[in-house]
């Protein structure tokens, strides 16, 4: 079963610097364009938007790259 997650929950996943943490900001069930790169979400196959807390950057993540902390 999928995670779900809400606007708000606190998360962290891991990036080539490390471990980074920030907050979802929506849940992505649609295609769209972040930094120049299409995020492919579908409502089958949801990715979720998280902001993060150090440099307040936004992207895409799979349910399965976040951890609720």
């Amino acid at each position: 079963m999928a995670k779900q997650l809400k606007k708000g929950d606190e998360v962290s996943w891991d990036t080539s610097q490390g471990k980074t943490e920030g907050r979802v900001v929506k849940k992505q069930t649609s295609s769209t364009k972040i930094k120049g790169h299409t995020v492919k979400a579908s409502a089958a196959q949801p990715q979720y938007i998280v902001e993060s807390d150090k440099s307040g950057k936004r992207a895409a993540h799979k349910p399965d790259e976040l951890r609720k902390i």
